[in-house]
């Protein structure tokens, strides 16, 4: 899926080649609808906070250090650069808040409050609890709600006004890197063969989420009831 942004494709094959489904089309028809943009909206915002919210929660947990991982090699410096890579995430993440928050207040649309979908959450139920392998799997459930992200972003484009076709547009290339850091922190924490065991059990789960039925739309939800 390549969709145009501001003349120009955005290429995320390896998004959809990491994933293991697309969006279901009938989520599409559904985010398409005018009486779901509040939603939608409102729902994006919360994620984009949300995500700098777990950035930083990351950088509070681990700032002195990553429990079981003295010994394997993982250089101060490179605990460092993960604490700098979460820093900068949150801010961009926060940057995109504000800028859903002002397209609202242009729309008229009112910051309700909002329930937070299943998505997130029953991915996470999935991490492991114990160290370091709580890291790894939270780094890993981070790049696959980024890479889920991005391949929204790029459905939506088709099917929204171009205003925000073009904004959400804009978005793909910020997501994507999102993606590939946390992806890139877990296999420098731990080894391609304990990302290559982990992967296919978060990305199952994620499955699961995006292609079961969902009683309510959000932005992460499933199939619409």
């Amino acid at each position: 899926m390549m969709p145009a942004v501001a003349g120009k494709t955005a290429d995320i094959s390896h998004i959809l080649e990491f994933l293991r489904c697309a969006t279901p089309a009938a989520w599409v028809t559904e985010a398409a609808k005018p009486e779901n943009l509040p939603i939608l909206l409102v729902d994006h915002a919360n994620l984009e906070h949300n995500a700098a919210q777990s950035a930083l929660t990351t950088i509070r947990r681990y700032r002195h250090g990553i429990p079981g991982i003295a010994n394997t090699g993982v250089s101060p410096v490179a605990h460092d650069d993960l604490l700098h890579m979460l820093s900068r995430l949150a801010r961009e993440e926060l940057r995109h808040f504000e800028q859903v928050i002002g397209i609202m207040k242009k729309r008229r649309v009112r910051y309700a409050q909002l329930s937070a979908s299943r998505y997130a959450g029953e991915l996470r139920n999935s991490v492991r609890k114990n160290e370091p392998g709580r890291l790894i799997d939270t780094l890993i459930v981070g790049s696959i709600i980024e890479a889920r992200s991005c391949e929204r972003f790029a459905a939506l484009v088709p099917v929204l006004d171009e205003g925000l076709a073009e904004f959400y547009g804009s978005l793909l290339k910020s997501e994507s890197r999102h993606f590939l850091g946390y992806l890139k922190w877990a296999r420098q924490l731990s080894s391609e063969e304990e990302v290559q065991q982990r992967l296919p059990v978060l990305l199952e789960a994620e499955r699961n989420l995006i292609e079961s039925v969902d009683g309510e739309f959000r932005f992460h939800s499933g199939v619409p009831a």
